[in-house]
């Protein structure tokens, strides 16, 4: 076993970003309560929906066990052809939201996505473009990704500047209709290039050796 694995079964769960005063890493068991009451306490305004899928609309107690039930299947469906890192994120050592990292057909493509959300009451301090950047980081300077997509609603303007300050680029346009409703979509497409073309947070990767063969890669 390596040196600070202290999961063996499950050495992701050792894998910890740290960037400013945001930690990202796989919450425990014990600590997804924390996270569940984050998201009870709001996401956004009731009459408004962020999400392609409308987990937000569910009610308690379904919407905590439906999340469970989410974050356990990243965890189980985990394969090298298709992963979802689901990272929970704290602030200050507050539980503050969730920055999720996707690969599909990953050694192939070289291509993440990414989703988020965070608790109304860390939202508009820069934590959530901070958050995506860790993810990214950690995708394109110790992963190898080459790309990475995003997409959000066009009424979704906060999310939109999220992904255009850090550099991605207007790559088309969907829809989605989480309410029953096709509502149109923004598209975002960034490179390696994009991403090393400006300056970057600091953010301070640990665990990751012990990980690397789950997403197909070599050990260094």
């Amino acid at each position: 076993m390596m040196p600070g694995v202290t999961h063996p079964l499950w050495p992701l769960l050792d894998l910890r970003l740290s960037t400013g005063n945001l930690v990202l890493r796989l919450p425990r068991e014990e600590e997804l309560p924390g996270f569940s009451a984050v998201a009870g306490a709001g996401i956004h305004p009731p009459d408004e929906m962020p999400f392609g899928i409308p987990w937000t609309d569910v009610p308690s107690p379904q919407r905590e066990r439906d999340s469970y039930q989410w974050w356990m299947s990243a965890r189980a469906t985990w394969a090298v052809e298709s992963w979802v890192l689901t990272l929970g994120v704290w602030v200050d050592d507050e539980p503050a939201g969730f920055q999720d990292l996707r690969g599909k057909e990953f050694l192939v493509y070289r291509t993440v996505g990414s989703g988020s959300w965070l608790g109304r009451a860390f939202q508009g301090r820069g934590i959530g473009k901070l958050m995506r950047q860790a993810a990214l980081a950690l995708a394109f300077d110790h992963l190898g990704a080459q790309v990475a997509e995003s997409e959000a609603f066009v009424d979704n303007p906060a999310s939109n500047r999220v992904s255009l300050a850090i550099g991605y680029e207007p790559n088309g346009v969907g829809a989605l209709a989480p309410r029953g409703t096709p509502r149109e979509t923004r598209r975002f497409r960034m490179t390696l290039e994009d991403w090393r073309g400006r300056p970057r947070p600091d953010v301070r990767v640990d665990g990751l050796e012990a990980c690397l063969d789950l997403f197909g890669l070599p050990a260094t």
